[in-house]
């Protein structure tokens, strides 16, 4: 289970500008900055580090679960904050038949992706950190073999003698 990721940008300033508009209409802000860095996510847990870079970084692919309406409106927001289109909110399904996302090509050239896996109409989707298992079964216990009492075998042993 991840718990954070990390991307290096050359243009610190344009990048955090682009993620702070694109992504809060899935609830991201900044939790967190410093000179050449920031961490944004949901109020208290920065799960998306960006930092400055003077090397050439390696375009990456992201992805962040939302609900479809916000599928709609990151799409929205990060063409407006200086992303490019690559791929209008749509279902995908060659993935699965509720596969619903948009992509987007940041400033840096990383490709940002918002999706929703439920079916339209659907409640929303589990809280993040929701386990998907199943709830826990008791497992029983072998019963116990009677302690055989050593004791008192012992002393009829000697009685018999």
């Amino acid at each position: 289970m991840l718990d954070h990721v990390s991307l290096r940008v050359q243009d610190f300033s344009r990048a955090l500008a682009f993620y702070k508009a694109a992504l809060a209409p899935i609830g991201y802000t900044v939790a967190m900055e410093y000179p050449g860095g920031a961490g944004l996510g949901e109020p208290g847990k920065p799960d998306l580090w960006i930092s400055a870079t003077d090397k050439a970084p390696h375009p990456t692919h992201i992805a962040f679960r939302t609900d479809r309406a916000r599928v709609d409106a990151f799409h929205a927001a990060a063409l407006a904050a200086g992303g490019t289109d690559n791929g209008a909110p749509g279902v995908r399904a060659d993935y699965h038949p509720y596969y619903y996302a948009a992509f987007v090509f940041d400033p840096e050239g990383n490709n940002i992706e918002v999706v929703c896996h439920q079916a339209p109409g659907a409640s929303r989707p589990p809280p993040r950190g929701a386990s998907p298992r199943r709830p826990a079964t008791k497992v029983r216990k072998p019963p116990r073999k009677p302690a055989r009492k050593a004791a008192k075998t012992s002393k009829t042993n000697k009685k018999r003698r």
